[in-house]
């Protein structure tokens, strides 16, 4: 495993990090048991993945605490989130730190590393600022919470508005990201803001259904080059991305994309998840892979450069 300083928080982090939501949920969405849900956090810890990020929506931070039993708890960065709406009304403060309260105890811990506000968007940004980080920050100096952060909601915020302005106020340390070749905007409007901060940044949405679902892929980029977002002559969209196969050592176009983010600069963590020891070990793998060759990269910056109305899904 290879681990990096994760920006001004000073915590020493894998660059693969484990994450618990997602379509899998560790396995817990799609049938698997308990026990083999547990089994795939363990086994990131056993390839050196000492960063996890779960959520209180996503209903796995038990099965995170059930993982991480036993482990040296200094080793592990764990993350967690609760947003700050709930069906159209603003979550109060002491509710919300309650809800973090809450999610201490699930996981079985007396620190969370990096609690987010997760998924949060402009509109509830101005609560966020005023009520719930200051309740946070108590949180804080009692050592519940070491680091603040904040997940945008990317599947309807792709350019990224809500974590520009958090940036702009400086307002937590750590935020979360969607970057991935097909969605680049990211590069531009948040990371070398971040890079010159010292914001350290999760990467989710690396890879979406559209890398293992070639309909699906061609329907992305029939829109988006209907839409002027790629040139029309940019791909052949009988095999669209067959040439990135063919013109590196990528053995699929899943670990090409894991690839593309994990060596995108500004990028720290790069979240996987997954309900499967196997694909874990695989996506683990990709990651730790060189960089694509130069010229892939590059045509890849290329031909993606104006899009934004995507998010890979």
């Amino acid at each position: 495993m290879e681990y990096r300083t994760f920006g001004r928080t000073g915590l020493q982090v894998s660059v693969v990090g484990l994450g618990a939501g997602g379509p899998s949920r560790l396995g817990m969405a799609t049938g698997r048991s308990e026990e083999e849900s547990i089994a795939v956090v363990r086994r990131a810890l056993d390839l050196g993945i000492n960063y996890i990020d779960t959520a209180e929506a996503y209903r796995t931070e038990e099965i995170v605490g059930k993982g991480i039993r036993g482990v040296d708890r200094d080793e592990l960065v764990i993350s967690s989130k609760k947003g700050a709406g709930r069906g159209g009304e603003l979550v109060p403060a002491e509710e919300y730190v309650s809800g973090v309260e809450a999610s201490l105890k699930r996981i079985g811990v007396e620190t969370i590393d990096v609690y987010h506000l997760h998924g949060l968007t402009l509109n509830e940004y101005g609560h966020a600022r005023d009520e719930i980080f200051p309740a946070l920050r108590r949180m804080q100096e009692e050592g519940k919470i070491r680091h603040l952060a904040v997940s945008e909601r990317f599947g309807s915020d792709l350019s990224h508005s809500l974590l520009q302005k958090v940036i702009e106020d400086d307002a937590v340390d750590v935020v979360m990201v969607g970057f991935n070749i097909l969605n680049q905007t990211a590069r531009e409007s948040v990371l070398h803001a971040t890079q010159e901060k010292g914001i350290a940044t999760e990467c989710m949405f690396a890879v979406r259904r559209a890398f293992s679902n070639p309909a699906r892929l061609r329907e992305i980029l029939v829109e988006l080059r209907r839409s002027g977002e790629i040139e029309a002559d940019a791909l052949d969209l009988s095999k669209p991305l067959d040439w990135v196969i063919e013109e590196s050592d990528a053995h699929s176009l899943a670990e090409a994309a894991y690839r593309f983010c994990r060596h995108e600069p500004g990028l720290d963590v790069i979240l996987t998840g997954t309900g499967n020891v196997r694909h874990l070990e695989e996506n683990a793998a990709s990651l730790l892979r060189p960089p694509l060759p130069e010229g892939v990269t590059a045509r890849l910056r290329h031909i993606f450069r104006r899009v934004h109305s995507v998010n890979g899904g």
